[in-house]
């Protein structure tokens, strides 16, 4: 694969929004990075360009057999004015087992951390600088091969787009309400539940839809061969304290690495406090809760990083976590979380990777 990043820089720079309106994921930067696949080539012609619409055949095979993968992560501006990634070879190689998974060409992990570096070096004015805020990263790879045939694409494109985003908890850390789905599941094991595809996200609306219909925020997903296993909490990882210890879900084929999810676990470690990871029934969950065990809930993922759960149904049995609200651990987890990706805090386990021009 070729090394070198050409680099075509927009004659028309955008203006910026108002920090009060970015939003999530709504307004995007200058410039993106493309890179493009061919069976027999390999990957080739890497570039930054500037940001614009794509032209794509109508029968390019991701719209009809939806071979597509994204991965998510974020760059940090911290007062120094420092730019911080967090783990992003993690990203890449996750990308990697989704890529493998889907039947998808591998990329040089290693080139993607470098281009990535690249392109957000380029856009380091659009990284917002206040609390809270900064600039979240789409990767993500499509099939582009006109074709009809039921098979893997022989073309794809890759491609990272950026975008400034808000503070997710601009008006204070509050705990939200989840409704455990029993109707709908999210993946089975052998399927794509460990691989971050398109289709998973699609397929989950329809519960996240109706949960929000009945005055919850999002889903905690069971397990779809017994339906009462717990896998995740809307599209992040889920953990549970109960008494001295900290539940999470083990990692079973279903449910998606989450990078959030493995620091959550090295924090929770390296502070002595004991992480049982192992298939977690709702009923043993609400046996929790009844003998008072039940202490905090949270979810981890890239975009709240940390996000407490305050009040859980179950069958129409309501389970109130911490009086609804935050909890000493998961606010601990969220500081020290958050000061490590803004470079406030030191980073003991090498977790940034600084952006520089």
């Amino acid at each position: 694969m070729e090394c070198q990043v050409t680099i075509i820089r927009t004659e028309q720079k955008k203006e910026k929004p108002a920090r009060d309106k970015l939003g999530f994921g709504v307004h995007f930067t200058d410039h993106m990075f493309t890179m493009d696949y061919t069976e027999g080539r390999g990957w080739h012609d890497p570039q930054i360009v500037p940001y614009a619409p794509l032209s794509i055949d109508p029968a390019a095979m991701v719209f009809h057999y939806g071979q597509a993968v994204f991965e998510g992560l974020k760059a940090y501006r911290n007062k120094e004015g420092r730019v911080l990634l967090f783990r992003p070879e993690q990203n890449f190689k996750r990308m990697n087992r989704s890529l493998e998974r889907m039947s998808m060409p591998q990329v040089d992990e290693e080139f993607m951390v470098s281009a990535l570096k690249q392109l957000v070096a380029l856009e380091k004015e659009w990284i917002p600088a206040e609390s809270g805020m900064s600039l979240y990263i789409r990767p993500f790879v499509i099939a582009t091969e006109p074709c009809f045939g039921v098979r893997a694409s022989h073309t794809y494109k890759l491609m990272i787009v950026l975008s400034p985003v808000g503070a997710y908890y601009a008006n204070g850390m509050e705990p939200v309400k989840i409704y455990v789905e029993s109707k709908y599941v999210r993946a089975v094991r052998g399927g794509t539940g460990n691989a971050k595809v398109a289709g998973n996200y699609a397929g989950a609306l329809k519960a996240q839809a109706e949960a929000k219909e009945k005055g919850y925020e999002q889903v905690l997903w069971l397990d779809g061969v017994e339906n009462k296993y717990i896998e995740e909490v809307g599209s992040m990882n889920v953990f549970f304290k109960v008494g001295d210890e900290v539940w999470t879900p083990a990692l079973n084929g279903s449910i998606l690495e989450g990078i959030t999810r493995d620091s959550t676990i090295q924090l929770l470690r390296d502070w002595g406090i004991p992480v049982v990871e192992k298939r977690i029934s709702v009923e043993d969950l609400y046996e929790a809760h009844m003998n008072g065990q039940l202490e905090e809930a949270f979810g981890t993922g890239t975009a709240a990083v940390i996000s407490p759960v305050g009040d859980l149904n179950w069958n129409g049995h309501q389970m109130i976590i911490n009086g609804e609200k935050t909890g000493p651990l998961t606010t601990r987890l969220y500081e020290t979380m958050t000061q490590i990706q803004y470079g406030e805090q030191e980073d003991k386990f090498g977790w940034s990777v600084e952006v520089t021009e």
